[in-house]
């Protein structure tokens, strides 16, 4: 997984989404640029989602910062 620090992070908080995410997550991937990364805070680790990004060209870190809360790092490859 990249780290690169120069990255600008846009950040999107799921937590309070009335209903599924998903849709809400791939607009905001849909918006960021290549040399830009989306930090998703959501209350769980999304395990789910990490097949879907891998098979749409993202890399990902998850971090579990709190115990309802999971920041994971996602940046196109």
């Amino acid at each position: 997984m990249r780290t690169d620090q120069q990255d600008s992070i846009q950040e999107l908080d799921v937590r309070d989404v009335d209903g599924e995410p998903f849709g809400h997550i791939m607009d905001a991937l849909d918006d960021i640029g290549e040399s830009e990364a989306l930090r998703l805070v959501n209350s769980f680790e999304p395990v789910p989602l990490y097949g879907v990004l891998t098979e749409n060209g993202y890399e990902y870190d998850a971090d579990q910062v709190a115990d309802e809360e999971w920041h994971v790092t996602i940046r196109p490859e």
